[in-house]
């Protein structure tokens, strides 16, 4: 019994490595990036973050497709994303509402399952895409600026990237076609959206001493690429 585990596990290992492929390509995607901004809104030190504005995005990177069947693929890469929005809070030292544009450059390595169709028409599939993304921060500017003043502690300057915290973690859905063009050339284009599951600010909460301030990354981008 066990020889014969062993020859069916070899065997299955066998067929898994023939029929596995990988396709490498390039993909652009800008984006339409926000911050979903969250405090307390009632009582003392209430600071009433939400968010004013999204903003546009960038990003770009390397695409990896790892076929485990026909229709089946592992999808990762490594991306350099923009992400960020403008929020509004209120300042009690100040006693008036302000506002922050806020923009992080990430490193991001998607980690998700792409579901191909059969062709819906010649050379022709449709893709949908779910998972996860990991990302870490690469850079950030607050109003533009690499540095920022805050007025609400003696125009006190501290570096942008000390704003927010390195780690990233989202969720990933998207959907798209994918079009032959030639032997193995495959043009892709679709849409995707990312939602933010960490807490990005280490700001507010740890030099403003602001009491329950959350912020999280929200993207909707336009994929758009080629598979060589």
């Amino acid at each position: 019994m066990k020889k014969l585990l062993l020859a069916l596990g070899a065997t299955l290992l066998t067929i898994s490595a023939a029929s596995a492929q990988v396709e490498i390509g390039l993909k652009i995607s800008p984006s339409i990036t926000s911050l979903r901004a969250d405090s307390p809104r009632n009582g003392t030190g209430a600071t009433g973050f939400k968010n004013e504005k999204s903003k546009l995005g960038f990003g770009g990177g390397v695409i990896i497709d790892y076929f485990f069947g026909q229709n089946y693929a592992f999808s990762s890469g490594l991306f350099l994303t923009g992400k960020g929005g403008t929020v509004s809070y209120y300042d009690t030292a100040l006693g008036r509402r302000q506002e922050q544009k806020i923009g992080v450059q990430y490193l991001e390595v998607p980690v998700s399952l792409k579901l191909f169709t059969n062709d819906i028409s010649e050379g022709t599939k449709v893709y949908f895409q779910v998972g996860g993304t990991l990302a870490g921060a690469i850079a950030a500017r607050i109003n533009g600026e690499k540095y920022y003043t805050d007025p609400g502690i003696s125009n006190a300057e501290t570096r942008a990237s000390k704003h927010v915290i390195i780690p990233d973690v989202g969720l990933l859905g998207g959907a798209g076609v994918e079009y032959l063009l030639g032997q193995s050339t495959r043009l892709i284009a679709g849409i995707s959206y990312h939602h933010g599951i960490v807490n990005i600010d280490r700001y507010f909460d740890n030099t403003r001493k602001f009491s329950n301030v959350t912020l999280k990354n929200s993207e909707v981008a336009l994929d758009l690429g080629i598979k060589f």
